[in-house]
């Protein structure tokens, strides 16, 4: 249900009382009588189907707003928003009416209700100069802008944020990070880059740094990290270029990799749990597909059949310090996962993924060659 949900309901009570008086008659255009003096005539319309809320029309906007609390408060965030939404559409002078509105975006947004969510507290936002629920509001409509993928739309409004210098820091930085993170989803990413950097320098010129959630600077560095990634990611390695030409982008790779894993690192240092586990599930996943992109690089055509093998034996020892890497950092990973309880996405693909390099690296030792999995793509994308 969107912000216009509740006129539309309306207009189907008129449309009903309409059709009620005029259905099941249709036009004639006929005289009964050839000198009846007038001609009758009926109209018949379709049919209309209307739904209404019988259970919640009974209730006045105390009655709605506080069923639609007991909901929220319960997590039955469907019923909240059926509550919140009733007195948002039907009570327009209710003195609740503001915070129903965010409350029924925020029930929206825990069910990935996205456009419906958007509907709500886009009809709050105020990003160039709201306070309250109206700020709070202008982040959510970035946010939902986001996940209904409008990176353009999302940047422009946490733009607007950044720019407000009534803001304290912590939320300038934090509108920042997630403006970066949207030109990143939107393939802008030398601009991506330098605004994660601005939010990063603005983080470290803080004098008290618990002025701002240690996510946001931890978050930036991990996208900056991504960046690199994606880089890294766009070097291909083509045998045909020679044993030159293969070796100067196996080099490049490399660096970009290592650039990349710096960055990680440095999420990893800020000391958000989420974000350093994230952090070395890249790190371990790099290292993974660096190796996959040697295993499969053909050999160069200029080498005779005797360089050949000896061009893959010193491949194979590449490839083993590569696994080892892998195997040693998504260990740490998983490590201090368990230590600070953290959960999520990247601890279970972390846990998958050191099970197959193990495998991996063990079939490498037995001698059966270093054959890749079936899913040679494990590395997770920003």
């Amino acid at each position: 249900m969107d912000a216009t949900g509740g006129a539309r309901r309306w207009l189907g009570w008129g449309a009903l009382a309409l059709g009620l008086a005029l259905t099941g008659c249709r036009t004639t255009g006929t005289a009964a009588k050839p000198d009846a003096a007038q001609t009758k005539q009926v109209v018949e319309f379709d049919p209309v189907t209307v739904t209404a809320d019988l259970e919640l029309d009974r209730l006045n906007d105390e009655e709605l707003f506080a069923g639609g609390t007991s909901a929220f408060a319960a997590n039955d965030f469907k019923q909240a928003a059926r509550y919140f939404g009733r007195l948002v559409d039907f009570h327009p002078n209710s003195p609740h009416r503001r915070q129903a509105l965010y409350n029924a975006g925020l029930s929206h947004q825990r069910l990935k209700e996205w456009d419906d969510a958007y509907g709500r507290f886009s009809e709050l936002a105020e990003p160039a100069k709201g306070q309250g629920d109206a700020l709070e509001a202008s982040f959510r409509v970035a946010e939902t802008l986001y996940h209904l993928e409008r990176y353009d739309e999302a940047t422009r409004m946490l733009s607007t944020l950044v720019a407000r210098d009534d803001l304290p820091a912590g939320r300038r930085i934090e509108a920042q990070v997630q403006q970066g993170i949207c030109q990143v989803e939107s393939g802008k990413t030398d601009d991506a880059e330098a605004t994660l950097r601005k939010a990063l320098s603005a983080y470290d010129a803080l004098p008290d740094k618990a002025e701002v959630e240690d996510y946001f600077p931890a978050q930036a560095h991990f996208f900056v990290g991504e960046i690199y990634r994606l880089h890294y990611e766009a070097v291909k390695l083509e045998a045909s270029r020679g044993s030159d030409g293969l070796a100067q982008d196996l080099n490049y790779k490399a660096e970009l990799l290592l650039s990349a894993q710096g960055h990680y690192l440095r999420s990893i240092r800020v000391g958000n749990g989420y974000w350093a586990t994230a952090a070395g599930a890249q790190i371990g996943a790099l290292y993974e597909n660096l190796y996959e992109h040697m295993v499969h690089s053909p050999t160069p055509p200029e080498l005779n059949a005797e360089e050949a093998g000896i061009y893959r034996q010193e491949l194979r020892k590449k490839i083993r310090v590569l696994l080892t890497k892998s195997i040693n950092i998504y260990e740490r990973t998983l490590e201090a996962a368990e230590r600070i309880g953290s959960q999520s996405a990247f601890v279970d693909r972390t846990r998958q993924s050191l099970e197959k390099v193990k495998r991996l690296l063990l079939a490498d030792a037995d001698g059966e060659g270093t054959p890749l999995p079936e899913d040679a793509s494990t590395a997770p994308h920003s």
